[in-house]
């Protein structure tokens, strides 16, 4: 592969242009197909086989009229006040003059009373009173003004009446990116500058990254316009294109300023930095995409989508570090290089490819020798840090959809916590549906059985279908439908449909149930794609280093930074601490797709960084190298690029952790702690002090695995005692680009 990729890399060089145009030329196909097709409509998050929605389909076709034909939307005012009871003549008049302002609210179809003998709307205690706010026919734009007119007369409500404003006109979607994104990437660009030492080198790295995001995500939006996909593949695809955009560049960028202080030609130093480095970007990449689609385990369409998505933009940014880069490369020729190094090729003193390897000293040397030094107190102090970091993870929650708005200090949450806790379930009943032959002549007794069941604050009565032997039972659950008391009461409707009444057979859906269904399924399918990843990982890892103990340490490793992670975001999003990065609303169960994006993404990352340092301590210790000195000569040499490219993947995932939008926030705080503890904690404690520990027996392999598995040279070594492709001459002409 090093040759064939080498090769691409020439070519790439010495045909700029066609390159450039090639990659143009699929970005305008791409947008003329988007443009072709318009917007596509969102894909459904739902889970079509699970029982609650199988249920809901069964209730929509023996109730075919019981949707409204028009499209009407609701808002609640809810009127709490601080004194007095509601029903107080002084307090029912107050309310009566702010209803009656209601009234002329821009495109309102009606507001109830909550008043009215026929349908009170009074708690019994009479702490709080509700009245609903109906719409019809509004289009977004009516939609937000006639929000914002309602949203204008809550705050301007006495205060001591209490008054929140429950429910939302507005769809919700991801707000415009912000300056925490911004900053973000000029701080990746920063380092990037440090690294290369040259703003040239670190433009390029960056204009590439940034070429291959958009792309990306125009891909995705051009296939979204002939099949529906979600917001979140969206901001995973960006997310995650433009950080492993900028670390692939790296890695080929860095080789090649090596390369040329080595002193080689332009051309070679390009061919030769995409056949090595381009190896291991090719290898790194290859297993984020295994473990993003390895996503289709979970069964679940929106998930696998969000997979594909992602892998694709993974896909553009390895192409782009092989093809579009070399041509930057060729274009900078020795302008990639610090002007000191410049300065020292135009004297004669060239740096030999040895003596690159050995100039990693500093304060990453020291550090690996401190941990050949120590590797019981460095292992021991590296597995508690990340221990402690995931102790909150005892304590997390997940729900597929957290209710009343995003935002727990909104008004919106406000009004259907108040709801909630003076008429329990009522905003988010279950359905019962009944069925059998004689389901008419026994629905009393359904009932009945219903309103004794733990957990059910009230049974409306049912409705018969025409069929006769299908009738639909509201039931309000005393809790939420996060709440446990919910999901028990759920469950055991499901666990005694065919035996609570005789000759009845009950089924539960309604937005509840399904809720729970989805939540349900996205946990089960995150312990399938667990189990998958680690296969994954073990076979991967003892393909590429031919060793049985080294992927046992390296995939432990990383079992512990994704507990970390989930242990941080439990701690932060679902606890509510305080951490300096965090805008978002805080204090809700974490969103159920998390754990197994979380899972995915840095299974990926963490083979890239475990591919950079393990392959140059084996390179080390193949050389002959003592097992010990191998692991700190291999460090130092993997350490700098290692740690530049965790830097720029943390400070990227930290810019999108600032986001005001709870989705991407939480998905960016969780990849950005991950990276943290797999680079900084795992890779560069963990891993050399067990493989210091472990000497010689950490390249044991059993002899008939290693006679089976093929050899796989990840970095491209092989490469690296290969000739020039053009012989060296005596007094060769300089090379166009370097003159």
């Amino acid at each position: 592969m090093a040759t064939f990729l080498a090769q691409v890399g020439r070519f790439s060089a010495r045909h700029r242009l066609l390159v450039v145009i090639a990659w143009l030329a699929l970005f305008a196909g791409l947008a003329g197909v988007l443009a072709a097709n318009g917007t596509g409509e969102s894909a459904d998050d739902t889970i079509p086989d699970s029982r609650a929605s199988q249920a809901l389909e069964r209730m929509a076709a023996e109730f075919p009229g019981s949707a409204s034909a028009e499209d009407t939307q609701t808002l609640q005012l809810v009127f709490h006040p601080d004194a007095g009871d509601v029903a107080d003549p002084a307090v029912a008049q107050r309310i009566g003059a702010m209803l009656d302002e209601a009234a002329d609210l821009p495109d309102l179809r009606s507001v109830t009373d909550p008043f009215d003998p026929a349908r009170p709307a009074v708690a019994p205690d009479g702490s709080l009173a509700v009245a609903t706010l109906t719409y019809a026919g509004l289009d977004e734009a009516g939609q937000e003004a006639s929000y914002a007119a309602a949203l204008r007369l809550q705050e301007q409500a006495p205060a001591d009446l209490g008054v929140e404003l429950g429910g939302n006109l507005v769809p919700l979607g991801a707000p415009e990116q912000g300056v925490g994104e911004l900053i973000g990437v000029l701080a990746a660009f920063l380092v990037l500058v440090l690294t290369f030492g040259t703003l040239r080198a670190a433009g390029a790295n960056l204009l590439v990254a940034a070429f291959g995001v958009g792309l990306g995500v125009l891909g995705v939006l051009a296939y979204g316009s002939i099949t529906p996909i979600g917001e979140n593949s969206l901001i995973l695809a960006a997310m995650l294109g433009l950080a492993v955009g900028i670390d692939y560049g790296l890695f080929v960028l860095s080789r090649f300023q090596q390369e040329l202080r080595a002193g080689r030609t332009v051309e070679d130093a390009v061919a030769r930095a995409t056949g090595t480095a381009g190896t291991a970007v090719v290898f790194a990449g290859a297993t984020v995409v295994v473990a993003l689609v390895a996503l289709v385990v979970a069964r679940i369409g929106f998930i696998t989508v969000m997979g594909v998505a992602a892998a694709f933009a993974v896909v553009v940014a390895v192409l782009l570090s092989l093809t579009l880069l070399p041509v930057l490369l060729r274009t900078m020729g020795l302008s990639a290089l610090p002007r000191r190094h410049r300065r020292a090729l135009a004297e004669g003193r060239l740096r030999t490819e040895a003596d690159a390897d050995t100039g990693a000293g500093g304060f990453l040397r020291r550090w690996g020798a401190l941990v050949v030094r120590r590797p019981v107190v460095s292992l021991l102090a590296g597995a508690v840090v990340l221990v402690t970091v995931a102790l909150p993870v005892l304590g997390m929650r997940t729900a597929f959809h957290v209710p009343g708005g995003a935002d727990p200090e909104s008004t919106e949450r406000a009004a259907y916590d108040l709801v909630l806790d003076a008429f329990g379930g009522v905003q988010s009943p279950l359905i019962v549906l009944a069925e059998g032959d004689q389901v008419a002549a026994r629905t009393a007794a359904v009932e009945e059985r219903l309103a004794a069941l733990p957990g059910v604050a009230s049974v409306s009565p049912a409705e018969i279908a025409d069929s006769g032997q299908v009738a639909r039972i509201t039931v309000v659950p005393t809790g939420g439908p996060i709440d446990n008391a919910t999901k028990d009461l759920v469950h055991e409707l499901r666990a005694d449909g065919g035996t609570l009444v005789d000759g009845v057979t009950l089924e539960v859906t309604g937005e509840t149930a399904v809720g729970i269904d989805q939540d349900a399924a996205l946990s089960t399918a995150l312990v399938t794609y667990v189990v998958v990843i680690v296969l994954i990982s073990m076979a991967l890892l003892v393909l590429m280093f031919r060793s049985a103990l080294v992927p046992v340490v390296a995939t432990a490793g990383y079992l512990l930074s994704v507990l970390a992670s989930f242990g941080a975001s439990t701690a932060v999003f679902q606890w509510g601490w305080p951490f300096p990065l965090i805008r978002a609303a805080q204090g809700d169960p974490m969103m159920s797709l998390l754990p197994i994006l979380l899972v995915g993404v840095l299974f990926g990352l963490a083979m890239d960084y475990q591919v950079f340092l393990v392959s140059r301590i084996k390179e080390m210790h193949d050389r002959g190298m003592p097992s010990r000195d191998a692991v700190l000569a291999g460090f130092s040499r993997a350490a700098p690029v290692l740690v530049a490219a965790a830097s720029i993947m943390t400070v990227v995932f930290a810019g999108f952790a600032s986001s005001t939008f709870a989705v991407a926030a939480s998905i960016a705080f969780g990849l950005m702690v991950g990276v943290v503890a797999d680079a900084f904690v795992v890779r560069l404690v963990l891993m050399p002090a067990s493989l210091t520990l472990l000497g010689e027996a950490a390249w044991w392999l059993p002899r008939w695995l290693d006679r089976v598995l093929p050899h796989v040279d990840t970095e491209g070594h092989a490469l690296a005692d290969a000739p020039a492709d053009a012989p060296a001459a005596p007094a060769p002409e300089p090379d166009p680009v370097r003159a």
